[in-house]
């Protein structure tokens, strides 16, 4: 069966009109070409979907069908094209777990007053690249080395690292600062999808920690607050996700996090350079 919005579209207007001739001053077209578009999507369905009358016209039985269905696919249409227009006037920069921790506001303040005609949304997908891949977003931040040749990337800036763990934790609770050796002693909680923690942080230790693998952020603090393992991020996660239950403190030798914007090789998307420029002077100052 082949039919085209256009067929669609006529057949709707007439529908609502009850009248071909109106539905032609409507559409600004030849009533011989709103008759000709009609014949032709009802060769497409098989039957009739209008009749003539005395005073306009009026549906079939087949068309009184049709009707309903052909207005949800011309609305998924019209919003399909307003995406299509929109998206020229947005740059959606997409995070798995946190943003930009404390510089997230400041960004899109500034960026809103420095470019009135272009946009910038946060798009929160947890995937490796921050549904970067997945056609979520045109720019992604993201926390780990980007390996995939289609993308381009640059380090912006640099976090420190933090531990979690459940604020009435028997063992912790009281420590300002904690080492990676400590750490090592209990069940870390990672993501290892979009998460920064790995086994390679401990990489010739004595004594690697065991790892319980989670799906997201809000898995991951919650198993955290539960009491079933600890955890290491980016101080950008508790700023985004404070959390009653979860204690975020600085680890003492922590290696730093580098943060990163990844985009498509073959795409640079308006504003990408005003974006890495932006991001790179929030983190050195």
């Amino acid at each position: 069966m082949d039919w085209s919005l256009r067929e669609l579209r006529f057949f709707v207007t007439v529908a609502e009109a009850g009248s071909f001739t109106e539905a032609a001053t409507q559409l600004y077209v030849s009533q011989a070409a709103v008759s000709r578009t009609i014949a032709g999507l009802e060769r497409s369905v098989g039957d009739r979907l209008l009749r003539r009358v005395p005073r306009g016209c009026e549906l079939t039985s087949t068309g009184q069908q049709l009707l309903p269905p052909a207005r949800r696919v011309l609305a998924e249409a019209d919003r399909f094209t307003e995406f299509l227009h929109s998206r020229h006037g947005v740059l959606r920069l997409g995070y798995a777990w946190a943003a930009l921790g404390r510089h997230s506001a400041r960004l899109q303040r500034e960026w809103a007053r420095r470019h009135e005609t272009l946009d910038l949304e946060l798009v929160r997908h947890n995937s490796t690249t921050a549904g970067l891949a997945e056609g979520r977003c045109d720019v992604a931040i993201v926390r780990r080395p980007v390996d995939d040749k289609r993308f381009d990337s640059v380090v912006v800036g640099l976090e420190r690292r933090l531990v979690t763990f459940a604020s009435d934790d028997p063992r912790w609770a009281r420590r300002r600062a904690l080492s990676m050796a400590e750490i090592a002693e209990r069940t870390v909680i990672i993501d290892p999808r979009a998460g920064t923690t790995s086994s390679s942080l401990w990489e010739g230790a004595e004594q690697p920690p065991r790892f319980l693998e989670s799906t997201d952020v809000d898995s991951w603090l919650d198993a955290i607050a539960a009491g079933r393992g600890v955890g290491t991020t980016s101080e950008a996660t508790a700023h985004h996700h404070p959390r009653p239950g979860v204690a975020y403190r600085p680890i003492k030798e922590g290696p730093r996090i580098p943060v990163r914007l990844a985009w498509w090789r073959d795409h640079h998307p308006a504003g990408l350079e005003d974006l890495v420029d932006a991001i790179t002077r929030l983190y050195s100052g």
